[in-house]
């Protein structure tokens, strides 16, 4: 109940007008292939298994993707690319996430983003990241059984960095930087496991494989205890 509460805040935020005009223009004026969709165009909250031991953390939300459907990383190519991977290490029901009523549910797993509106050229500012940062900090509270936080690209790791910081947990030092397949311990919080970003961009390039994916999981399975 009060992880439905906090989707619900989360969906009615305004706070940051930069990104509600931008989100709902995108939704009114839409891409050719879904004009006949009607867009969420609200911020999208995380969603998943609340008894999920790993927790997966994007950037935000993609303009003709979540922001569309209103659902985390669905109905995009970085969305297909994602669950087709969390299919196949056993964390998602089906492989693919086309809207919110399509059937997906997630196991042992929640997927949510460090910014809930999409932002222009997918680069949230400062003041955006950090207004929606409470979000994370409440959901990670409201999924006790969190064990290791999927860091979905260098903006995610930063902002799952600062989650810890904010919430008690203490890292090592010196930090280590960025890089997939990187797992970060942490003393009284969740272990962080980095990932490049399934974007279009790093999978239509090779930067990021189809196996290179399945391996982090596979890491992240073993840091969450099989």
């Amino acid at each position: 109940m009060e992880l439905k509460v906090l989707q619900d805040e989360v969906a009615s935020c305004r706070a940051c007008g930069r990104l509600v005009e931008w989100r709902e223009r995108v939704g009114v004026e839409k891409r050719r292939a879904y004009r006949d969709d009607e867009y969420w165009a609200r911020p999208v909250p995380g969603f998943g298994d609340p008894a999920a031991r790993l927790l997966i953390l994007g950037l935000a939300p993609a303009a003709h993707g979540a922001n569309r459907t209103g659902r985390m990383f669905t109905g995009d190519r970085s969305g297909d690319f994602l669950y087709a991977a969390l299919h196949r290490a056993g964390f998602a029901s089906q492989p693919t996430s086309v809207h919110r009523g399509d059937g997906l549910e997630l196991r042992d797993a929640w997927v949510t983003a460090a910014v809930r509106c999409a932002p222009p050229d997918n680069k949230p500012l400062p003041p955006e990241r950090d207004a929606c940062a409470p979000f994370i900090r409440r959901e990670l509270a409201l999924l006790p059984g969190v064990r290791a936080i999927l860091c979905l690209g260098g903006f995610a790791y930063e902002a799952a960095v600062r989650l810890i910081r904010d919430t008690g947990g203490t890292l090592p030092h010196p930090l280590p930087k960025f890089g997939h397949g990187v797992v970060v311990a942490v003393q009284g919080g969740p272990a962080l496991v980095c990932s490049y970003h399934p974007s279009q961009q790093n999978t239509f390039t090779g930067r990021l494989t189809p196996a290179m994916l399945d391996d982090v999981l596979a890491i992240a399975r073993g840091v969450i205890g099989g």
